[in-house]
């Protein structure tokens, strides 16, 4: 048996022994235990590392997201696999504009989609001026060792005018997805 210091934690639980009052498919739920986890600096913003970044931008508002695989959290011999993914949203335009709802489309490597939709993003629902950024961090978990996700912020402004900001697609990644050559 491991040290005390020397346990894994797991976001979820262990793998294969529910948690209580958590859902292993639950992924808003996820999706905040992972926004907790500290990132190794490595992990962080790093306008040199465009290779793993992927950015979209919508009416003057850029979305920049960064996957990370969590290794630590993962169980592949369990099929559980974790991500984190950090998520920057850029206000360039000339009004201020409110971020009121989410929409995710994630889909595993068998094809399998999960939809999560809800308001805000971490708990908030942030304001953004021109100018002005707001940053955050959280994740999911999946079955498979790799997939993508897609989404959509909608944005109010000051008027009350509402539209969708598109999130990019983004590759969820794992050195346990097996190579392909065509």
């Amino acid at each position: 048996m491991a040290a005390p210091g020397n346990r894994r934690r797991f976001l979820f639980g262990p793998p294969g022994r529910p948690v209580p009052g958590v859902r292993r498919l639950d992924i808003a739920t996820s999706q905040r235990r992972i926004a907790a986890v500290a990132l190794p600096a490595s992990d962080r913003w790093d306008p040199e590392d465009r290779a793993r970044m992927y950015s979209q931008t919508t009416r003057a508002i850029t979305v920049t997201v960064k996957p990370i695989y969590l290794e630590d959290q993962s169980s592949p011999d369990e099929s559980h696999f974790v991500w984190a993914y950090r998520i920057k949203i850029e206000n360039h335009g000339g009004e201020t504009v409110q971020l009121r709802n989410r929409y995710w489309r994630i889909t595993d490597s068998h094809g399998r989609i999960q939809e999560v939709r809800g308001a805000g993003v971490v708990g908030e629902q942030p304001v953004l001026k021109p100018g002005e950024t707001f940053e955050y961090t959280s994740g999911t978990p999946l079955p498979t060792p790799s997939g993508f996700m897609v989404g959509t912020y909608q944005m109010e402004t000051d008027g009350g005018e509402r539209f969708d900001v598109a999130v990019p697609a983004f590759s969820l990644d794992s050195p346990h997805q097996p190579s392909r050559l065509n």
